[in-house]
């Protein structure tokens, strides 16, 4: 089912991480998701185990995409060759459309970069495949030479769905990837691949990123899905807000000055105090739930805490306003 491809300098001590790519057969998506827990419960069991992620398709990426983070690379290939994941694997093969594809990457530190990514799509003519892919060789080797590189991947069109080769590089801070995307280095690399200047850049962003930022077993981990992430801000939001309101009330400011300074104390207390201190820790586990913990359990849960803690401030900020003070 997998294929291997090691990057970076294998050591003993160092933070392994693979990264698994599955397309599931249509109308198979649930038992998949059923299967992937149960695959996600028992690599949970086996030392120097860190975390789990699970990444739904997307219309840039097709694929059902798994991160497994262990202390250690014989930690991660004790799990990796065990006999439990291979009697696994031997189900979840029927659920797949065709083999997965399977990378493992190293790194010294217990606690990974925040990288930035960037995606590439470029159109390629069948007889220029070869060219395509010579010269996207060529222009990692220069990239690789700029500091905060953190590696490239090249993916092929996808029949019915994408018709573009994407290429994805990665580099460890926006500062480093503006180094490369402005270099000489890089006008230089362009203008040899000029066959292929008919292409389209993006940077991968996540605008929330800083406020979940989770810690498990020394490891930084993503933030919750989009869906989770709207509603958790909401929650903070809502009583940093009104409480914010109440305190800059007595000042009688203007419509349009008081939002430019409310809005201003807001974010800097939603980003210091009200995620971190406050939804991060009453949503944690819906957020970041235990591999092995059901679904639609996790929500149910997820979502009374969410309920009652919006029950919660709604009462407070009614007795306080209607009953014991009334905002003018």
């Amino acid at each position: 089912m997998d294929t291997h491809e090691y990057e970076d300098a294998v050591a003993e001590d160092a933070v392994a991480t693979a990264i698994i790519g599955q397309k599931v057969l249509p109308g198979r998506e649930h038992e998949y998701e059923t299967w992937q827990d149960e695959v996600n419960a028992a690599a949970a069991a086996y030392p120097g185990y860190l975390g789990v992620e699970v990444s739904r398709p997307t219309p840039l990426q097709p694929e059902w995409v798994i991160v497994y983070r262990y202390d250690s690379i014989p930690h991660l290939q004790a799990w990796i060759n065990s006999s439990t994941r291979q009697r696994l694997l031997a189900v979840g093969d029927t659920y797949l459309d065709g083999p997965g594809t399977q990378r493992v990457v190293t790194g010294h530190t217990k606690a990974p970069d925040p990288l930035v990514t960037v995606v590439v799509t470029h159109r390629v003519r069948p007889d220029s495949v070869d060219a395509f892919l010579a010269w996207q060789r060529r222009m990692t080797e220069a990239e690789s030479r700029f500091e905060g590189f953190r590696g490239t991947e090249t993916f092929r069109p996808v029949d019915g769905l994408q018709d573009e080769w994407t290429t994805l590089f990665r580099f460890d801070s926006a500062q480093h990837l503006d180094a490369w995307l402005t270099s000489a280095e890089r006008r230089e690399a362009l203008a040899e691949g000029a066959e292929f200047r008919d292409f389209k850049l993006s940077t991968v962003d996540n605008s929330f990123g800083s406020w979940f930022a989770f810690e498990e077993n020394g490891t930084q981990v993503p933030p919750p899905s989009e869906m989770k992430t709207a509603i958790a801000v909401w929650v903070g939001l809502y009583p940093t807000v009104v409480l914010l309101t109440l305190a800059l009330s007595p000042l009688h400011m203007p419509l349009w000055i008081g939002l430019l300074i409310g809005n201003l104390l807001s974010s800097l207390l939603m980003t210091f105090l009200t995620m971190p201190y406050y939804v991060n820790r009453l949503l944690r586990r819906w957020l970041r739930p235990a591999p092995d913990e059901p679904r639609a359990r996790n929500n149910l849960i997820g979502l009374g805490i969410v309920a009652a803690a919006t029950v919660f401030w709604a009462a407070v900020f009614y007795l306080v306003t209607r009953q014991i003070w009334t905002l003018p």
